[in-house]
């Protein structure tokens, strides 16, 4: 495949045959899509539109967009499919996922058939063709486990590590897989499955394990996309609920920046082929739970209201993300900080809220659809 055609353009220069999203009508799949149609590129979306009003995603793609993305209402269980879908495309980012801890817990097969053998039917459609496309899988940080070994300390609002290079760096995909709870293991599966094709296969895949992404076209709920979350219970003026003590602390990463990096990766895949990177804001966009709720107050003149519950399996204290790995093989780095992507969010969904119509009433009803309809 030329390097025209891993930038999504044929050799002279018009576009090449689609990428295919897994996951397309998700958040992240969404805002990757729009990208690739903005700059010309065909996009099919591959989704099984199993979420609540996930349509109102295509249906905003296709308004954007026209032809120049399709849906294929398809599960990435069914290999058939998979396989037909995966022979009309130029690459493939990887998406479709059951994404909850929680979830797993309930239904840790349904998880497994999804997250684990369902990738497995992408990397075998992949392996099919005579000459396989880009793959970009996304995997997880919960792959590391709890992290119970890095001893930490308070600090103000929020846990940090002990050790100075730590604090400094992150964790890096240096530190040994602990796949913790049934999420946990059917990613980290799955994460396994696509370094390995790669080297024993050849094909040109990498994974990034990442850490926690917000902004527009995320309506997050309490079991994923916690910043979301938070951000439409305010505007709700509902309570949130922090699980453990609200000071463990992650590295946040605004979808612009997360879209950078896949299509930096698909231009590199040569060069980073199989091979796994720990993708998030980095030590400079960190917060921990409570400090989100101090910018929501910032934001809404109002704190909102909270309370406590006990530790969810495998939730990490703390865990942010080393970049530096991806940042040398392609030189891409963050640029949103925290306060400013937070902000877009706030806007973006107050925003949707408004567009349904004036008054409480309205706004109440509006954020609880955009609550329903999940995170890709």
């Amino acid at each position: 495949m030329s390097a025209a055609e891993l930038d999504g353009k044929s050799a002279n220069g018009a576009p090449a045959r689609p990428a295919l999203i897994t996951g397309g009508a998700g958040f992240v799949g969404s805002n990757v899509a729009h990208r690739l149609a903005l700059s010309g590129e065909p996009v099919i979306l591959f989704d099984n539109l199993s979420r609540p009003s996930v349509a109102r995603n295509v249906e905003w793609l296709k308004r954007a967009h026209g032809d120049r993305v399709t849906l294929i209402a398809g599960d990435v269980r069914d290999a058939g499919a998979v396989a037909d879908a995966v022979r009309r495309a130029s690459s493939v980012f990887h998406f479709a996922a059951q994404v909850a801890v929680t979830t797993s817990l309930v239904r840790p097969v349904e998880d497994f058939e999804i997250n684990a053998r369902g990738t497995l039917n992408v990397l075998e459609a992949i392996r099919a063709q005579s000459s396989p496309p880009p793959l970009l899988f996304t995997s997880t940080n919960k792959v590391y486990g709890g992290l119970p070994d890095v001893p930490l300390q308070r600090r103000d609002r929020h846990y940090e590590p002990e050790d100075p290079r730590l604090r400094a760096s992150g964790i890096s995909e240096a530190r040994p897989l602990d796949f913790h709870s049934p999420y946990g293991c059917s990613k980290g599966t799955a994460d396994q499955y696509v370094i390995d094709y790669a080297r024993t296969f050849g094909l040109p895949a990498a994974v990034f394990r990442m850490s926690c992404i917000y902004g527009p076209r995320q309506f997050g709920t309490e079991d994923q996309g916690w910043v979301a979350h938070f951000l439409l219970q305010a505007l709700r003026r509902e309570p949130i609920t922090l699980y453990g003590d609200g000071m463990q602390v992650r590295d946040v990463l605004f979808i612009d920046d997360l879209v950078d990096a896949f299509l930096l990766a698909r231009k590199n895949i040569r060069q980073i082929a199989a091979a796994a990177f720990n993708i998030g804001g980095g030590p400079e966009n960190t917060m921990s739970l409570l400090e989100l709720l101090d910018i929501i107050e910032e934001l809404d003149g109002k704190r909102p209201a909270t309370g406590f519950e006990a530790w969810r399996p495998g939730d990490q204290r703390y865990y942010v993300s080393d970049c530096r790995r991806f940042c040398a093989a392609t030189g891409w780095w963050p640029r949103v900080r925290v306060r400013e992507g937070v902000r877009k969010l706030h806007g973006w969904l107050r925003e949707m809220m408004e567009m349904t119509g004036a008054g409480k009433a309205a706004a109440v009803q509006a954020t609880e659809e955009l609550r329903m309809e999940g995170v890709g």
